[in-house]
């Protein structure tokens, strides 16, 4: 079976969605990065909740996004902590946030999804765990600010 581009792009989405809960759920939880790739991919992508099926995501972009945020997380938490407001560390944001921020700046200082791109998908992401709030809008200025940091060639 082939996949289409299309499909393949919502696929890379959903592992997005997927690595900031995990990213959350390890923060939460205490558990090992492999400890909590292995239950996503084994529980969450494709499963069925509530009659509500999971989308099937993309493990290599998973375990990229996943193994990148999680080797680089003081390097990505200091490029974050310099675009947001100084009264607001890093420490001090929701912890939702912050994962995003961290899934976010694995891709940015990988050199596999453009900037831009990474902005667009992770704004989808907060507008999913947002969407009523102020949150996207801020998400957009500090990936923007994080991006133009991780990657100047790019703008």
């Amino acid at each position: 079976m082939t996949i289409s581009g299309n499909q393949k792009r919502k696929m890379r989405a959903a592992s997005r969605l997927y690595a900031v809960q995990a990213l959350f759920q390890m923060e939460q939880s205490g558990q090992t990065v492999d400890g909590v790739m292995r239950e996503f991919e084994e529980h969450r992508f494709g499963a069925v909740y509530e009659g509500d099926e999971m989308a099937e995501g993309d493990v290599d972009t998973f375990r990229t996004v996943m193994q990148d945020a999680v080797n680089h997380q003081a390097r990505i938490d200091q490029m974050t902590d310099r675009a947001l407001v100084a009264k607001w560390p890093i420490g001090r944001i929701d912890p939702t946030l912050r994962a995003l921020f961290r899934a976010a700046g694995a891709e940015m200082i990988g050199k596999s999804t453009p900037p831009k791109v990474a902005i667009v998908e992770y704004v989808d992401v907060a507008r999913a765990f947002f969407p009523d709030g102020k949150e996207p809008q801020f998400v957009n200025a500090v990936l923007d600010h994080m991006a133009r940091e991780a990657r100047p060639e790019a703008f």
